[in-house]
């Protein structure tokens, strides 16, 4: 909950940026809660058609969870 702000900061900057592809290093994150993930999906559909978010090296948990919630976002892949 205390780094939820600056998380959302984060998100809500690199969606406004104008490229196909928005890479997202989060290889120093260790944990992701269902509220961090509900964030980073809503970010993604709000995403004009064709841009996409490539999670590089994200916590364990964060690809399980949007599956389990978010099946099939587009807008989201993630990277080893």
């Amino acid at each position: 909950m205390s780094t939820r702000t600056v998380w959302q900061q984060a998100l809500k900057q690199l969606v406004e940026h104008r490229t196909d592809v928005l890479h997202l290093d989060l290889s120093r994150v260790g944990f992701v809660d269902v509220a961090g993930v509900t964030d980073l999906a809503v970010a993604a559909q709000r995403l004009p058609e064709g841009q996409r978010i490539v999670l590089h090296r994200p916590p364990a948990q964060l690809p399980r969870l949007l599956e389990l919630f978010w099946p099939g976002i587009a807008a989201i892949e993630v990277a080893a």
